[in-house]
């Protein structure tokens, strides 16, 4: 288990290279210095949570300051049993880039994205 981090850690970061490692069911984030930052889901019984669609070009996350990092929320109205989409927004002079989460479940189980730092 990692340790809980909020998106306002990351503004004034500037990352190296941001990173989907084979599946879409996380995100890394390298900043300078070393540190590194995890967006992911715990998969538990009953859900999915994943990386549904990326707006924008993780490129312009890359070598400037993030200047705006956000999450919204979404309850999916077609669902079958729970679905929430999570978008979170990150902006830095280059341009910004939404990521978007679609979590489903029996909705008893959770859907929401943890971020947690990973590395120093």
């Amino acid at each position: 288990m990692y340790a809980y981090t909020t998106l306002t850690e990351l503004l004034g970061l500037t990352f190296e290279k941001v990173e989907i490692p084979g599946s879409k069911d996380e995100i890394i984030f390298h900043a300078k210095g070393g540190r590194k930052f995890l967006m992911y889901h715990e998969q538990d019984c009953c859900e999915a949570v994943s990386i549904e669609d990326i707006a924008g070009d993780l490129d312009d996350l890359v070598h400037a300051p993030i200047i705006r990092a956000e999450e919204r929320t979404q309850d999916d109205p077609n669902a079958d049993e729970s679905g929430t989409w999570t978008f979170y927004e990150f902006a830095t002079q280059k341009g910004s880039v939404t990521i978007r989460w679609y979590g489903s479940s029996n909705g008893y189980y959770g859907e929401s994205v943890s971020l947690s730092e990973v590395g120093r």
